[in-house]
């Protein structure tokens, strides 16, 4: 399980991860550039995004399965042979 901490660190990077998104779209969307070049800065951000954001939940998932892993094997270890 979690502690508060974890949860607290993780909740705390999502915001931050989530405001920077926010705030390139914001600052992509209100600069001055013609609407072709605008639309192909987004993509390029939308695409990093993306992959940043597949990285993280890949990396996400194998931890999660190292923590699982672990608590079986700890449950095992306990349990009568």
């Amino acid at each position: 399980m979690k502690s508060a901490e974890e949860r607290q660190a993780v909740s705390f990077v999502s915001g931050l991860l989530l405001g920077a998104v926010i705030g390139a779209g914001v600052a992509i969307l209100t600069a001055p550039q013609p609407g072709r070049k605008t639309r192909r800065r987004i993509r390029k951000v939308a695409r990093r995004a993306k992959s940043q954001t597949t990285n993280r939940l890949d990396d996400l998932a194998m931890e999660l399965k190292r923590r699982v892993d672990e608590t079986v094997r700890a449950a095992q270890d306990r349990l009568p042979s």
